[in-house]
């Protein structure tokens, strides 16, 4: 049997799949806080240089951007809580679909787990009795994992998820309101648009490295999207202040 043939000490397939998947969960929380930097490094950045553009009052500057940092962090808190709710709520849903399918017609779903390990690759013998085995020691465990990619008992947490959105973003919005608060008044914006860029380097460098795209083309999109958005609020807000 496939189990079996594991020396002892070994990892087994199982641990093996469950290693994989804690190391794509990490990757994924990782892209997810460096994206969650961008936004707030771009829309902060875009918020204040609009408000820049309409205004020549820094006070106003620094308000627009606590404003941004504050209500960016909230929104991307309350939409990642939504989504991982409702992404928990369809995982347990969909296990406790498996656990009654197992109560009415287990036959029939041990059938389906030794036709599911027969498509990634074990032969037809070896699949019965993995399969076997499997339900004998778990069997909601062993589809779970097997035919809904799901580890029982181990869902996102929504809070956590919020909590990171949140952190994410406004480390990235700091960015944009440090830089227009601590630089010399007649190169406030100048010195902001500096930092901006600088910082999505490091953004969009570390985006790729996560997703294994080249790093050249990857920090050009960064940058180039993020002075497009500057530049367009700023623009933006010229023209609607100076029609007020």
């Amino acid at each position: 049997m496939l189990v079996c043939l594991m020396p002892a000490g070994a990892d087994t397939p199982i641990d093996l799949a469950a290693e994989r998947a804690v190391t794509s969960d990490r990757l994924n929380w990782l892209r997810a806080g460096v994206l969650g930097a961008n936004d707030g490094i771009v829309s902060t950045a875009g918020l204040i240089l609009g408000v820049a553009g309409a205004s020549a009052d820094p006070r106003t500057w620094l308000t627009a951007g606590i404003a941004g940092l504050a209500a960016g962090a909230l929104s991307m808190a309350a939409g990642e809580y939504v989504s991982v709710s409702t992404q928990r709520d369809t995982e347990r849903a969909a296990v406790r679909s498996e656990r009654a399918s197992l109560t009415r017609k287990p036959r029939a779903e041990l059938e389906e787990l030794v036709q599911l390990l027969e498509a990634k690759g074990l032969s037809a013998q070896t699949a019965r009795d993995a399969a076997t085995e499997l339900t004998h020691h778990d069997a909601l465990a062993a589809h779970a994992d097997i035919e809904l990619g799901l580890k029982l008992g181990q869902y996102t947490n929504p809070l956590h998820a919020a909590a990171a959105s949140a952190l994410a973003f406004s480390l990235g919005a700091l960015v944009p309101l440090l830089a227009i608060v601590l630089a010399p008044g007649d190169h406030a914006v100048a010195v902001t648009i500096v930092a901006v860029v600088v910082a999505l380097v490091v953004t969009g460098h570390a985006s790729a490295r996560l997703g294994g795209a080249p790093r050249i083309r990857a920090v050009a999109r960064n940058v180039v999207g993020g002075l497009l958005a500057m530049g367009i609020t700023w623009g933006i807000g010229r023209l609607v202040g100076r029609s007020l």
